[in-house]
């Protein structure tokens, strides 16, 4: 692991209790980094927060709750001071199905999940960003909101929609220090796996050209680095994490 410094910083990371937000924020504590887990299983962030070592912090909580948000966001900077890192990550892929036939309230859940909670998240932390004059948010969006994944159009359409969100935020922020990206990663065997068919993950790896899916360490690593003063001027940008999958 490549150890960025993280010295005296506060960053949050939603969805951290587990997968690719638990693979992030142990490389942002091994930077030294206090972190804030946000995530809707507040147990299983306490033992996550409790593994990362002292100085961290659990937060149950929903993204798609605006009160919720507002309160966590409070909550993280009375604990362990304003943040400045933000790693937006919690998010579900929903059932498979094809669009004429799929359930409007599972479209509508996915959706507030994946791309309004990532905004409200964003909302409540850019503030505490802006006062420092300091800050680094990296969302977490999908190559199927470069491509568009079949049978799956909510999950893609939000992850999409994610895409566009860095893009704007970064145009917003560039001139106050902000860096905000965002990452397009390929499927990544998490539990997420566990909310689709069989068919659908056969489908996602034969469509990654190195032939297996990702490690959610070798996200977290590109992430990090995103987190990271060595970040220096890339903002609004879109990562690639496709394993050779994308086009663009």
């Amino acid at each position: 692991m490549i150890r960025h410094d993280f010295a005296g910083r506060t960053a949050v990371v939603t969805g951290g209790a587990q997968g690719l937000g638990l693979a992030v924020a142990r490389h942002l504590a091994a930077g030294g980094a206090r972190v804030a887990l946000w995530d809707l299983d507040a147990s299983l962030a306490e033992q996550a927060a409790a593994a990362l070592g002292e100085g961290h912090l659990a937060v149950g909580m929903d993204v798609t709750d605006e009160a919720a948000v507002a309160e966590a966001a409070a909550r993280t900077a009375a604990a362990l001071g304003p943040a400045s890192i933000l790693v937006a990550s919690a998010g579900i892929a929903g059932p498979n199905g094809r669009v004429v036939e799929y359930d409007p309230a599972a479209w509508r859940r996915i959706v507030e999940i994946n791309l309004t909670g990532t905004f409200l998240c964003a909302r409540a932390l850019l503030p505490q960003m802006s006062a420092q004059g300091y800050g680094r948010v990296v969302l977490i969006a999908s190559v199927a909101g470069k491509e568009g994944n079949p049978n799956a159009a909510a999950y893609s359409a939000s992850k999409a929609g994610v895409i566009a969100l860095a893009k704007s935020l970064g145009k917003e922020h560039a001139a106050e220090n902000i860096a905000v990206n965002c990452v397009t990663p390929a499927a990544a065997r998490t539990r997420i796996f566990e909310q689709m068919s069989e068919e659908h993950i056969a489908y996602m790896l034969s469509r990654i050209p190195r032939g297996r899916f990702l490690e959610p360490d070798e996200a977290a690593s590109l992430i990090a680095w995103l987190c990271s003063e060595d970040n220096s001027f890339a903002t609004g940008a879109v990562f690639d994490l496709s394993g050779g999958r994308a086009t663009y």
